[in-house]
């Protein structure tokens, strides 16, 4: 009898303390890692999100960057972080989508090993092309790649990234056949699309938006469901008649898995909070972000249903990593 009451005392005082724990969060700074170099749109979206959090919570909000293999390289560090809520991940659809269905060897598990807090939104992938190319519609585009099969030529930030997928897909609902033209990143992936070497590519906002301003680039259709704030004249490619056609650079904090319930019902309210402040927003909108939130149950949803449509395009396109 006195094992049991022990027992259950030494349960009741667990529960306390990490209840005691999750009111007082944060009491040290926090760690939110990004998978990407300073700088990109996921470094910056974090940077914004996070100043705000540290103003907040009183406690710092430290931005580190751990780059490479598509983001992974930080989800794993991550996904083994002790389940404190002091270790937290800027989720990418590269690293907890795509890697998924392209890594034979993942050392995490996008689902499992992970708690999601907060969608934070998405960045729309635009189709541009080189002025010179005869096309103003993506009608255009299917033409003129069924009249030269194999010849137009398509840039991405590389193998396995949403600009090359995003072509995998347009092939795939088209039936044309596009020459994919992988690069180690936007940056020079756009300079050969604005200087012509190049005809077309499915690249993010921010790179793209003072070239199709200025008339370098033009902008035929956009890869989400819904019209870009930014480029509103700028129909999608569900408008244009491919059906389903939706690929998006996404955002979303994530936490190691086994994260005290109370401290994940915590950080997705002040994310949320964070996400209606109209310093955020405004900043988040210039780098053309379209702002979400929601529920960690939405997110965890949103999330699996991410990594079925890759694991789909995947094997149906035949992408493999070079």
């Amino acid at each position: 009898m006195k094992i049991i009451f022990a027992s259950l005392v030494a349960g009741l005082s667990a529960m306390l303390a990490a209840g005691a724990s999750a009111q007082q969060y944060p009491t040290k700074p926090i760690r939110l890692l990004v998978g990407f170099a300073p700088g990109g749109g996921t470094d910056i979206v974090a940077r914004v999100v996070g100043q705000k959090l540290s103003e907040w919570w009183g406690q710092q909000v430290i931005v580190e960057n751990r780059a490479g293999a598509t983001g992974t390289i930080a989800a794993d560090f991550v996904s083994k972080a002790a389940p404190d809520g002091y270790t937290l991940l800027m989720g990418h659809v590269n690293s907890n989508a795509i890697a998924p269905t392209l890594f034979k060897k993942l050392p995490y598990d996008a689902v499992k090993d992970f708690a999601s807090i907060t969608y934070i939104g998405y960045v729309p992938n635009v189709l541009t092309v080189h002025p010179s190319l005869p096309t103003r519609s993506v009608k255009d585009v299917i033409a003129l790649a069924k009249a030269r099969p194999g010849q137009l030529t398509c840039a991405s930030s590389g193998t396995g990234s949403t600009q090359h997928l995003a072509l995998e897909m347009f092939m795939t609902l088209t039936g044309v056949k596009i020459i994919h033209v992988p690069y180690k990143g936007s940056g020079q992936a756009i300079v050969d699309l604005v200087a012509g070497q190049v005809q077309m590519n499915f690249d993010t906002m921010p790179p793209v938006i003072d070239h199709i301003r200025s008339g370098r680039l033009r902008a035929l259709a956009v890869t989400t469901p819904k019209r870009a704030s930014q480029l509103a004249d700028i129909p999608t490619l569900e408008e244009t008649g491919l059906k389903g056609f939706e690929m998006t650079n996404w955002y979303g904090i994530v936490a190691p898995a086994n994260v005290p319930r109370d401290i994940i019902t915590k950080v997705n309210a002040d994310i949320n909070k964070a996400l209606q402040d109209p310093g955020v927003r405004k900043r988040l909108v210039e780098v053309g972000t379209e702002i979400s939130g929601g529920t960690p149950e939405s997110f965890d949803t949103f999330v699996k249903t991410e990594i079925a449509k890759y694991t789909k395009l995947v094997k149906a396109a035949n992408v493999q990593l070079d």
